[in-house]
């Protein structure tokens, strides 16, 4: 395998790649990128068993060919070497890397150790434009379980039948958003990991161009500028946000959403540290108080708000609040309570389109 390209093309094209090399594993090959050299097209291929992604740059192809690189160091090295154009040639052992006046050499693997991927999954779709599905990853994937404990929980709930409806949770909290889709194949629910949402959101530029999502057989394929991701989908049984989302509150509170997020962030600078990391909500007539305590002080702010239904007092934490106000947009928020040990929703005062539940803590 011999070509030439341009080191700043290559450079971003393997660090997209990179992205879905296989970290602590038993399988070598499973860390590298595979590059495939043909009719002046360099092709470059990683996997980790769950994600998936596929880059293709334009090169001069002098010799065809295929070999497997180590990710992050073809990574790191290639990333230094941007500002000019670069020779890969394989040789006995290893690759060839010429530029300017110099050359390096890299051990390789051979191709055929690397895993068969089937990138062919098309039996169900939908299209969404680009800004929506970001805004929709973006309003959601943060509530994603981090731990293995219930590994569906680092997934989101995808339901497509007159919107697209994304569902995310993770045992504390649950965000909820929907937005408008352009077509689909039929109606479908999937749980897809949130890092692969993440990875097709960062690849997405901000124009008005289209997305069209493909699934099948416990896959989904995206397609967006030159760049395939492929995913495994999680299996099972997500919990249903019907039976979590309350339809009736006794309390509702309406007030500014930047005013409450600056007296949380001031309440939880005390608190920082804390493992509950907990702050204190009380509602009393047109007044709420926001409050918290620690060994380092206290912090005690109220202000007006909108209020009907009973005065409570309520305990929560505060990072969970802030996600959650930093995810909505309306210059008002309203947030709706049933009681001090009940969850709670928070959404915007009018558009409804997204909605956040916490479970209150108890305040020892």
């Amino acid at each position: 395998m011999k070509f030439i390209c341009d080191g700043l093309t290559l450079s971003d094209a393997v660090v997209k790649a990179s992205k879905a090399c296989a970290v602590r594993t038993t399988m070598p090959v499973m860390e590298c990128i595979k590059l495939s050299a043909g009719n002046d097209v360099v092709t470059l291929l990683a996997t980790d068993g769950e994600l998936t992604i596929r880059n293709q740059i334009s090169a001069e192809v002098f010799e065809e060919g295929e070999i497997c690189v180590p990710g992050k160091l073809f990574a790191d090295f290639i990333g230094k070497l941007t500002d000019c154009e670069l020779t890969l040639e394989t040789v006995e052992g290893g690759m060839e890397i010429r530029y300017a006046d110099s050359g390096t050499r890299i051990q390789t693997m051979s191709a055929e150790a690397f895993p068969k991927i089937n990138l062919d999954i098309s039996e169900n779709s939908f299209v969404i434009d680009k800004k929506a599905f970001k805004r929709g990853v973006a309003k959601t994937v943060f509530c994603c379980a981090q731990d293995d404990s219930r590994p569906i929980l680092k997934g989101c709930l995808l339901e497509w039948k007159d919107k697209l409806e994304m569902t995310a949770l993770d045992g504390y909290r649950l965000a909820l958003a929907s937005e408008e889709i352009v077509s689909k194949t039929g109606e479908m629910n999937i749980i897809c990991p949130a890092r692969t949402l993440n990875e097709i959101a960062r690849s997405l530029s901000d124009d008005e161009e289209k997305l069209t999502i493909y699934t099948e057989g416990g896959m989904m394929r995206a397609e967006t500028e030159g760049k395939t991701i492929l995913s495994r989908l999680y299996q099972g049984d997500f919990i249903r946000k019907e039976s979590v989302i309350s339809k009736t509150f006794e309390t509702r509170v309406i007030l500014s959403r930047e005013e409450l997020i600056k007296s949380v962030q001031r309440a939880a600078i005390l608190i920082r540290g804390d493992k509950n990391n907990l702050i204190t909500i009380t509602l009393t007539g047109d007044g709420m108080n926001v409050s918290s305590v620690s060994e380092a002080g206290n912090v005690s702010e109220s202000f007006t708000v909108e209020h009907t239904g009973r005065d409570l007092t309520i305990s929560m934490n505060a990072k969970y609040l802030l996600d959650a106000l930093g995810a909505l947009e309306e210059e008002r928020v309203e947030i709706d309570l049933n009681g001090p040990y009940s969850p709670f929703i928070v959404q915007n005062e009018r558009e409804k389109d997204s909605l956040y539940l916490i479970l209150p803590v108890r305040n020892a």
